[in-house]
């Protein structure tokens, strides 16, 4: 009961600290709109069985070419199939990419970064040197490079994407630990001999992450474009997996004759990748702590 107890101030603390994150950030329209815009491309990924008319590579070649109708509300490709069954199945492959790919480079780049802030000296001199080197290569032409090296696949795009975004946040979890490894609680946690790996996890970490949220939230829309750039020139997800890019690389060669083929699965890519630096925008002014009142 007084374990329990003693928790308490804990939960009570962090609710607090939630509702004051969330109340600043209602206060962003374009923040709030594209949370619920996101939230409901998710849900349409998660049910796309459910929602789509079609399967993505149910084909009928009569429908070829179809223009819009009551039966397919986008039209067809050129074997017939659903365009708007396989834009819904594509967000799957789409938000898988970029949620994917962002989560292995955030873990790798957190490690990295709290490594190189925490212990500074050569260490820190070492790392930050060795992603000096790793960023002077622009960031798209290392993604095709790795995925030209892996092979053309979904799986692949993801581990190069993924592979190539680990400097930035290594560099921005380094400058926030570099702001608090000094503070009062670490020296406190110093004093009573806590191990360096409780200290980093326990309180570095956890009290250096607010930027990491923001940057990781763009990052996802980031990911997004830059899978769909892999999968238009064929280094992405391969036919017939539905994904986003790859339905513009499909439409590429007809586009002045079946323009719509390109546009529907281009501004899915635009809508998703806008709503999420809108998002990201709101989250940095409401987690910033200077403009509390």
């Amino acid at each position: 009961m007084s374990a329990a107890t003693e928790t308490l101030p804990e939960i009570k603390k962090k609710q607090s600290r939630f509702s004051e994150i969330w109340r600043r950030l209602k206060k962003n329209k374009a923040a709030v709109v594209s949370l619920f815009v996101i939230a409901f491309i998710i849900l349409v990924a998660l049910f796309a069985p459910l929602i789509a008319p079609y399967g993505y590579d149910e084909v009928n070649y009569d429908k070829s070419f179809a223009p819009p109708s009551w039966e397919n509300p986008l039209g067809c490709d050129k074997l017939g199939r659903d365009l708007l069954s396989r834009i819904i199945y594509g967000s799957r492959q789409s938000l898988q990419l970029g949620l994917v790919a962002v989560a292995i480079s955030a873990t790798i780049g957190i490690m990295i970064g709290a490594v190189a802030g925490y212990y500074g000296g050569w260490t820190d001199t070492l790392i930050m040197r060795a992603l000096d080197i790793y960023q002077s290569i622009p960031m798209f032409l290392l993604c095709v490079t790795l995925a030209a090296i892996l092979g053309p696949s979904l799986r692949n795009a993801i581990l190069a994407i993924g592979i190539s975004m680990i400097p930035g946040p290594a560099r921005l979890m380094r400058a926030s630990i570099l702001t608090v490894r000094e503070t009062e609680y670490v020296e406190a946690a110093r004093a009573i001999n806590a191990g360096t790996g409780r200290i980093i996890r326990k309180h570095i970490v956890p009290n250096a992450i607010a930027p990491m949220i923001v940057s990781i939230t763009m990052s996802i829309g980031n990911s997004v474009l830059s899978g769909a750039g892999l999968s238009f020139i064929g280094l992405g997800a391969q036919p017939p997996i539905p994904e986003w890019g790859a339905l513009i690389n499909d439409a590429r060669n007809i586009m002045r004759e079946h323009g719509s083929l390109a546009m529907y699965p281009g501004l899915c890519v635009m809508i998703t990748v806008l709503a999420f630096n809108l998002l990201g925008d709101g989250l940095r002014d409401a987690l910033d702590p200077r403009l509390k009142n």
